[in-house]
This record gives C-alpha cells, structure tokens and sequence, in this order.
C-alpha cells in the first residue's frame, strides 16, 4: 500500500467513529492547550520583569569599578591587597572586547547652572562624545555630544522642570511638572557656587571665588523614566576642567587615588553581558549591570515556568491515555478487517503504519485545534483578563505582558502533540500486526 492510500483509509476509519474520535482529539486540545498556556505565562513573567527592568535603565550597559573598593555578592575582593586602576589603557583594553560596542569613563561633579533668572542644582556627567550614539540614547529635541564639543550640555528629560527662581522660592522646581526654561540655547552659565542667583546668600557660606563657565544646550533625551533623565551629559574634558578648577578653588588636596572612578561599558547584545562582566572581573575590577538583577528574576520566571508546564502536561498524559484506548477499541472492532488486509498480502508494516498514522492524527488535529485555542486565551488574559490576571499572579508579574507564545512554542507544542499521538498508538499497533489473520477471521 502505498502513503496515499494509507493516508484516506486512515481518515475514512477516523470517521467512523466520529464521537470516540472527538473525545480523543478534544483530550489532546485540552492537553497541548494547557501546557502552552501555561509556558506563555512563564514567558510572559520573564517579558513583564525585562520591561520593568529597563524602566530602571539600560540593560546593555555595564558599569565598572576599580578593584579594591567596594564589592558585594560576585564581585571580587581585591587582589594581593592592590587595587587594579581603571584608566584610559584600561578602558581601550575593555572596548576591544568581543561583544563590546563602546566604552567610556564616567567622570560626575554636582553643578548648579543657570539660564537667565531660574538656576537649577543637577549631576553633570562627562563621558567620551564620540560614544554617546552608540550607547542607544534617544532623543526628544536637537543631538547628541559630538567628537570636538566643549562646554556642550544634552540634558536628561527631567532636569528642565528642575529651574526655578531663587529670588521668589527657597525650594528648586515646578510641583506642576511644567519647565520655565528652554534648555537648548547658548546662554547657559555653569558653576560649582550652590547659591549662585540667589539674592541673599548664606552668612554660613565660605567665600570661594567660583568660576562661571558659560555653556549650551545641544539636546534634550527622550526617556522619562530611567535615570538618563535626572542627569546631564556634557564631554569628559569639559568636567574634568571644572574639577580641577574647584578642587584648586576650595584649596583640596590633589586626589591619591589613580585612574577613573567609574566607567561605562556598551555591550551589543543582551545575552554578551554576563560574559563581558565576567572578563572584566578577570581583570580585577568590579562590575554591575541591570542584566544581574534580570537574569535572577528570569530564573524564577523559568522556575515557575517549569511548575506550570509540568501541570500542563499531566494533561496531555491523560490525552496520550485516551489516544490508545481509543485505538485499542478500535483494533478490537477491526479484527475482520484486520484478517482480510493480511490474507490480501497486506505486510505488517502497512498494518502497523495504518494505526500509527490514525494516532498521529488524532494527535496532529488536536495539536492544531490546541495551538489555536492557547493563541485565542493568550490573547483574552492579556485584555479581557488581564485584571483578573494580575490579581492573581500577584507581585510576581507587575508587567503590561501576562502572556507571550512564542511562534517555536506554538510549532514545539503542535510537534509534541503529534509525537504523543504516534507513541500512544505504538502498542495497539504492534498488537493490531501481531493479530493473526486466521483467528481474526474465524472470530468473526
């Protein structure tokens, strides 16, 4: 017998017994349903816990600390006692990395800066111009730092609502969230003096000849949320200027420690950014990334993901059971049949392929039908019910996404569903081969 002819016995025997058959693909939809549901609300957990922590920030940037400072859980202690020193050798040795897109020190100083009347109190960040695009920030207005900018501010998305009029309130901001100022202008003035503007100064206040840098404004960044937007970017030679000037102005002892006290790291792809970590580590310096806290927080994800999917199939063990039975009663029913294909010079294999074939089927329908339906569900948890959801997962979602079914997941579940229907059938296949012909016969 050829596949063809096999392939539309198989369905006229299918059809015979419609109600059994229903049962049996219904027992296989409930089953291929029920573990890819509950795999997309484990994929969904780990969705919600990524989108929440890039809210924090960039999930590509790793920070790096030099050795022998502070270290925590993973980090290591100082080696030999010495302290490896993060400077510029250093960051150029971590920028040709595999996987390393950009590196750049980080170097801070608190600055108040004014823009007419209204003066704002902000963290001035300088970093390298030439790596800012590749970073990923995103802009709302005007650009990013450039290679040759000096004394050129891009500021965070919060900062603008920050200016306020120090000769009206003692307090700096809008409570209404609204911002007095356009920050991309060039009349902008930078100084260390934390009572710049204001009328009255404090009678406390040392009396420190402050220099006034006069700057401007290039960009303002997209991102409300993260913490790119609490602080403004300006290039590295620019801050360091302005910390020299102030350490000579406040007369403070030159800085004992070498090298950089903070760098940042890009890292192109997500799942490179343990690795990174890990050679930088090697090297003796100290790292952390919002990528630790993610990959924690998946690995509950797929903790319960494993939970829920091993719920799930204990209801396709129930459907595999159903799937022999129903074959099993069908071979029973079959036995003249049975007979007579052998005494026509059927071989064993078409027999044994015959019952393989009507078991995979039903496994294959059942799959489709189950695939469909967990789409269908996914669809309504992440809409109609989607409060009920979050009441129910608790604090461990939180996210927008209760579930996500990966298009492999879906295919996975539909191959799984087949196999199941094909191993079901494996027993009453060789019991239908092993039947013999004249005894089937004479039964009947």
């Amino acid at each position: 017998m050829n596949s063809q002819d096999l392939f539309l016995l198989g369905v006229k025997n299918l059809q015979r017994r419609k109600t059994r058959t229903f049962l049996a693909v219904f027992g296989v939809v409930v089953g291929t349903c029920a573990i890819i549901v509950m795999l997309s609300i484990g994929f969904g957990l780990s969705a919600s816990f990524q989108e929440q922590i890039e809210s924090y920030g960039n999930l590509h940037l790793v920070n790096v600390y030099p050795g022998g400072g502070w270290y925590g859980p993973g980090m290591p202690a100082p080696v030999d006692g010495q302290q490896a020193i993060l400077d510029d050798k250093v960051i150029a040795t971590i920028e040709a990395m595999d996987g390393v897109d950009a590196a750049t020190p980080r170097v801070e100083e608190y600055l108040t800066m004014g823009i007419g009347k209204y003066v704002a109190s902000v963290s001035v960040i300088g970093m390298r111009p030439e790596v800012m695009q590749k970073f990923g920030y995103e802009l709302a207005e005007g650009r990013l730092l450039e290679p040759g900018d000096k004394f050129t501010l891009v500021f965070g998305n919060q900062v603008p609502t920050w200016f306020y009029d120090p000769r009206k309130t003692s307090y700096g901001g809008n409570w209404n969230g609204e911002s007095l100022v356009d920050v991309i202008t060039d009349k902008i003035i930078l100084t260390g003096d934390y009572e710049y503007g204001q009328k009255r100064r404090s009678p406390d206040s040392e009396k420190i000849d402050y220099k006034e840098y006069k700057a401007k404004g290039v960009g303002l960044l997209a991102n409300p949320n993260n913490e790119t937007a609490y602080y403004v970017y300006t290039d590295l030679e620019t801050v360091k200027t302005i910390k020299e000037d102030l350490r000579k102005a406040r007369k403070e002892p030159l800085p004992t420690q070498q090298g950089y006290n903070f760098a940042m790291v890009y890292v192109g792809k997500i799942d490179q950014v343990q690795e990174v970590s890990d050679k930088i580590r090697e090297m003796g310096f100290q790292t952390d990334s919002l990528s630790d806290w993610l990959e924690a927080m998946q690995d509950q994800a797929r903790m319960i993901q494993g939970i829920l999917g091993g719920i799930g199939a204990i209801s396709l063990l129930v459907a595999a059971l159903g799937i022999t039975n129903t074959m099993i009663m069908s071979i029973y029913e079959r036995t003249k049949e049975i007979g007579v294909m052998k005494v026509i010079g059927a071989n064993l294999g078409d027999i044994r392929r015959l019952f393989l074939l009507e078991a995979g089927m039903i496994g294959f329908l059942g799959g489709l039908a189950g695939v469909a339906f967990s789409y269908l569900i996914s669809l309504l948890m992440n809409t109609v019910l989607s409060g009920l959801m979050t009441k129910l997962l608790g604090s461990i979602g939180g996210g927008s996404t209760i579930s996500v079914i990966p298009w492999w997941t879906a295919v996975g579940g539909l191959l799984f569903a087949t196999a199941i229907g094909v191993i079901a059938g494996y027993s009453p296949a060789r019991r239908a081969m092993r039947l013999s012909a004249l005894e089937s016969l004479r039964n009947e």
